[in-house]
């Protein structure tokens, strides 16, 4: 398909490139940090969640790469994070860890030539401050969503989404530890060894998903089960109503073959298709 055909079927092609461009450099930020996550980049918010350095490295990055891919668009994203925390001096080191990793993971993307001040990454970071409204295009970030897992070495995602007069129009999910399992049409060679996946979606264009680092993209389907007893069941250890979710699977609507178990630790056992 040509640019031109792409973007016919798409309106918001432009978009989405610069969306699955923003959230794979996260992504890989992100996975640099869980690697070698240290005690002291971990902060708290007022309402203690954990915040860590990815947190805001994830912002700037998508923040910088969405002003930069599409220069023509007035910018305004709803994010988590600003600079207030980082510009105290108790902050100095946390900010200059953030810097560093911002700019070694742009340089080794070799899409951009650039060396970015901690006042840059400052500036980018309050990129995320709008306050968003049902008029007007506005970016919507949970730059880790996930936190616990992130700590724990376990599942998370980068989350970024598009409204456009109010409608979601576009979404992006950046998996870095979800394996993908996909298989390269032109070739035949197959990337389900690779961890991390990319999710995506635009209104009216149905949803896909690709490697992380780069593979043909799959369309997603649905699974086909038709009988919910034919279904299997899971739970969120942390956030499920097990009252009512015992009760669900009791009544045999599904087969609640896996128990209680953790999302974020069933990778084993999830792959992107």
């Amino acid at each position: 398909m040509s640019q031109l055909t792409e973007v016919a079927a798409n309106p918001y092609a432009d978009e989405l490139a610069a969306a699955k461009k923003a959230v794979s450099l996260a992504a890989r930020l992100c996975q640099r940090v869980q690697q070698g996550i240290l005690q002291s980049d971990i902060q708290s918010k007022a309402d203690r969640t954990p915040v860590t350095v990815a947190d805001y490295g994830s912002q700037v990055l998508i923040s910088l790469v969405l002003k930069k891919e599409l220069p023509s668009h007035s910018f305004s994203m709803v994010a988590e994070e600003d600079s207030e925390d980082l510009r105290k001096d108790d902050a100095q080191q946390i900010l200059e860890h953030i810097t560093s990793l911002v700019n070694e993971t742009i340089a080794n993307d070799d899409s951009y030539n650039m060396s970015l001040s901690k006042e840059d990454v400052l500036a980018a970071l309050d990129g995320g401050k709008s306050e968003g409204g049902p008029s007007g295009r506005h970016w919507i970030l949970d730059p880790i969503d996930g936190t616990k897992g992130f700590i724990r070495g376990d599942q998370y995602a980068v989350a970024l989404g598009l409204l456009d007069e109010g409608k979601v129009v576009l979404g992006v999910l950046g998996c870095p530890n979800l394996p993908s399992k996909s298989t390269n049409k032109h070739n035949g060679s197959s990337s389900g060894d690779q961890v991390g996946s990319l999710y995506f979606a635009t209104i009216g264009c149905g949803a896909k998903v690709q490697a992380l680092e780069g593979s043909e993209p799959q369309k997603i389907t649905i699974c086909s089960v038709n009988n919910p007893v034919d279904a299997s069941f899971f739970e969120s250890l942390e956030h499920s109503k097990r009252d009512l979710t015992s009760s669900i699977a009791e009544a045999k609507v599904t087969k609640k073959e896996f128990g209680i178990m953790q999302l974020d630790q069933l990778s084993s056992q999830l792959v992107a298709w």
